[in-house]
């Protein structure tokens, strides 16, 4: 655990001359408080980062397992593959481990999907870090090439993009229901995604082109029947 700091006091005293003398400062930390600096600091905080990686991991992807967080405190249980919600869930207390709550919870509310992925990234990048740092190299060194290698990877990525612009409304939806589709590859529904792709298309496509808010689309549960009963 990064160094818990309680309290810090700085005074000033007069010498035997008349002159002002700064006192030392005072640092009083919680009994027990691991006051480690450096590289062995920066491994400590790298390996409570992946450790939260190492729950996530197996939630990914199509064949991802449902995770059973279990609340003795509320005495509520929950099952989930979601990476946000598991997060959530999770009573983490190192500071350093606590920055994948908050990148996962960013990514959740810009964007809505991919919180196990981007969780996962920045720990294997932490993971290939870790190496460099063990091996002192400087930490500024080493984010300065993960600036590089994301300029090279949004580069990358703008070459390979498909824009729709110019194209007709058939191959617009067409182009929309894929990846619609593919975004619900890992959920619970990707075994009717051929059925809630078109749904979910046609649901944005009948907002305003000029103000697409997820606020504008609601969704009404009702109990009982099949998925495919739904409709728009």
């Amino acid at each position: 655990r990064a160094p818990c700091r309680a309290r810090a006091m700085a005074g000033v005293m007069m010498g035997p001359n008349g002159q002002p003398m700064m006192m030392p400062q005072i640092v009083l930390l919680k009994e027990g408080t691991d006051s480690s600096q450096g590289t062995a600091q920066l491994v400590s905080n790298i390996n409570a980062a992946l450790a939260i990686v190492d729950i996530v991991r197996t939630t990914l992807g199509p064949r991802g397992m449902d995770k059973l967080v279990v609340d003795k405190n509320k005495g509520q249980s929950t099952i989930s593959n979601d990476g946000a919600t598991i997060m959530k869930l999770l009573d983490i207390v190192h500071p350093a481990a606590k920055t994948l709550v908050d990148i996962a919870r960013s990514q959740d509310s810009e964007v809505g999907d991919g919180t196990t992925t981007v969780v996962l990234l920045a720990g294997e990048m932490l993971r290939e870090a870790k190496q460099y740092v063990e091996d002192g190299v400087h930490p500024q060194l080493i984010m300065r090439a993960f600036r590089t290698a994301q300029q090279l990877a949004t580069r990358r990525l703008r070459e390979l993009a498909v824009s729709i612009a110019g194209k007709d409304e058939a191959e617009r939806r067409d182009l929309l229901i894929k990846c619609a589709k593919t975004s619900m590859n890992s959920k619970l529904i990707g075994g009717e995604k051929d059925f809630f792709g078109p749904m979910v298309v046609d649901a944005v496509l009948t907002t305003e082109k000029d103000d697409l808010r997820e606020s504008l689309i609601g969704i009404k549960k009702v109990t009982g029947g099949t998925m495919r009963d739904s409709f728009l």
